[in-house]
């Protein structure tokens, strides 16, 4: 079974465009969630990663908070985390 991968972004993030397209190119199902327009989502990845930086992407239990490319890879990767 998949894991659900939720991406706490914001639209102008040059990391988190590199992001949402690094999955999108692997075959990665997400939910993109726009903190920038959600408030309530805002606060949600707040408590999830005790940080206020995006990306911050959530994959079942696991959290991975203000990364680049190669940090999601590894994360990913360690995490058997498979499309």
């Amino acid at each position: 079974m998949p894991t659900d991968i939720r991406l706490f972004s914001r639209e102008w993030c040059s990391w988190c465009i590199d992001a949402k397209e690094y999955l999108t190119e692997r075959g990665y199902k997400f939910t993109e969630i726009d903190v920038g327009e959600d408030r309530v989502a805002y606060e949600e990845m707040k408590g999830l990663s005790d940080q206020t930086y995006v990306p911050t992407l959530v994959a079942g239990e696991e959290v991975l908070a203000n990364f680049d490319t190669a940090q999601l890879e590894k994360f990913l990767r360690e995490h058997a985390i498979v499309p």
